[in-house]
């Protein structure tokens, strides 16, 4: 790998962010940036020009000089001070790294460009967060960061628990789990929002399930229901519980 490149990856990660965070940074395409990591594209030198401002480098160190070696290896470094805290180093991902979670969410290199970060309350176990847009689960207004622990057995999951569910066809969505009795390769996925209908999905299907244990929400985004949203909420159930009726029927 040429230096430039080479320094251009240790940079991203030495400050956390994500492809999609550095290369807005650099008013370029995530794709773009992706290319001179891979050395599959030379850096220009406007954008190189842009990394030297940023971290206060000259165009020599980023072409000639191997960052990583003259600051030593930062990933190690982190790792390490992770398992010195003895606090549960939390993974956070915004909507906008949801799409590439799909693809990265089981390789440590990708959770390593993670942003982090530590609560004192949550002293162990395998936790990561994430931030929820949309009102399919007011009263938790959009916006909020669900922080979840991670489910390593779906036949464990009880029944009504609020989770984040990744999966291949519905991407990260935040929804109560309701297992099926009768058929136990699937599970429905319900909205605390009664205006959204409930939906199933295959257990196959199913990438990772993080069960919340902390809402994260700023004090300015809390919602309150109003009138028109509740007649409508209580018209939407009405028609729902008759049509159980007909089916019952």
């Amino acid at each position: 790998m040429a230096i430039s490149n080479q320094n251009l990856k240790y940079l991203r990660k030495l400050r956390g962010w994500t492809q999609e965070e550095f290369a807005q940074k650099l008013r370029i395409k995530r794709s773009l940036l992706g290319a001179y990591e891979e050395e599959r594209a030379e850096p220009r030198i406007d954008v190189l020009e842009v990394v030297c401002d940023m971290f206060k480098l000259t165009l020599d160190d980023l072409l000639r000089k191997d960052l990583s070696d003259n600051k030593g290896n930062y990933l190690a470094k982190r790792r390490a001070m992770k398992m010195v805290s003895g606090r549960a180093d939390i993974p956070f991902v915004p909507v906008k790294a949801a799409a590439g979670y799909l693809a990265g969410y089981a390789d440590p290199e990708f959770v390593d460009e993670l942003n982090t970060f530590t609560l004192p309350m949550l002293a162990g176990g395998n936790y990561r967060a994430f931030e929820i847009i949309g009102d399919s689960m007011l009263p938790t207004p959009s916006g909020s960061v669900i922080v979840g622990e991670k489910v390593d057995n779906l036949d464990e999951v009880r029944n009504n628990v609020p989770c984040i569910v990744v999966s291949r066809n519905e991407g990260v969505v935040y929804k109560r789990v309701q297992k099926n009795g009768r058929q136990k390769n699937k599970l429905t996925l319900i909205s605390d929002n009664p205006a959204y209908h409930p939906y199933t999905v295959n257990a196959d299907e199913i990438l990772e399930m993080w069960q919340a244990q902390m809402v994260i929400s700023k004090i300015s985004s809390q919602q309150r229901w109003d009138m028109n949203q509740l007649t409508n909420i209580v018209s939407d159930l009405q028609e729902q519980v008759t049509t159980l009726k007909k089916r019952m029927n």
